[in-house]
């Protein structure tokens, strides 16, 4: 797909690797809009309209898709909420429950928003690296991860032609580390000092593979991993 001239919608595109995914889109001539549940957040971009939106509210999600349909591309970065970490036999299960929260964001905009999507359209949502190699405390990550990955394959031959596809990030240098740069360095070495590639990625390395998924009309059904090697690892 060449996104010169199409319309798309990012989810979580107010941060990280949403915003960048809608900085690149919006510089490849797309007209994007980006929303989130706080898009104040957002930096000042003349190129892109922010609005408001939680995925998990289903009302809210149909009337937007309503209002800026038809489009062509649908991106999800967004969380949808919490996400427990730690132990799993000592976690709090209503925190480990609420952390598929990014699960029901995902399908909520997957089946709210597949009527709306143009007849040569491309969903991307975004997975994580613990979905195919967790670590001990991620079992939460693992659990929704690998759901969304299983839920595009799944979904995939319903949607066809239209694609979906998934990008897997690893360790990625976003606001979600914190605002303390000296603490966030630190944590982000440490968190990848066995990867093959021993730095955290950036937000536009993992926005690059979204980019990728939508402009390549013969991919779908997949993941792409942008990890540093992480599952390698």
């Amino acid at each position: 797909m060449q996104i010169q001239g199409k319309k798309a919608l990012v989810f979580g595109g107010t941060s990280g690797i949403g915003l960048a995914a809608a900085q690149q889109l919006a510089g490849g001539g797309a007209e994007v809009v980006a929303m989130s549940r706080d898009p104040s957040k957002a930096p000042s971009d003349g190129n892109i309209a922010f609005s408001s939106c939680d995925v998990r509210d289903t009302d809210a999600l149909a009337q937007l898709f309503a209002d800026h349909a038809p489009f062509d591309i649908l991106v999800s970065a967004a969380t949808g909420g919490s996400r427990a970490a730690g132990p799993f036999l000592k976690m709090d299960l209503d925190a480990y429950r609420a952390s598929f929260d990014k699960l029901w964001g995902y399908t909520n905009v997957v089946r709210l928003g597949a009527e709306h999507l143009s007849a040569d359209g491309t969903i991307v949502l975004v997975s994580g690296a613990p979905a195919r190699r967790a670590r001990v405390g991620q079992s939460a990550l693992a659990s929704v991860g690998g759901a969304v990955e299983q839920f595009v394959r799944a979904v995939a031959p319903e949607l066809a032609p239209r694609r979906i596809n998934v990008v897997s990030p690893g360790v990625i240098d976003t606001p979600m580390f914190g605002p303390d740069a000296e603490a966030r360095a630190k944590m982000l070495a440490a968190s990848t000092a066995n990867h093959l590639i021993k730095r955290p990625g950036t937000s536009d390395e993992a926005a690059a593979a979204i980019r990728f998924l939508i402009e390549n009309d013969f991919v779908t059904g997949t993941t792409i991993d942008v990890d540093g090697g992480w599952i390698l690892s």
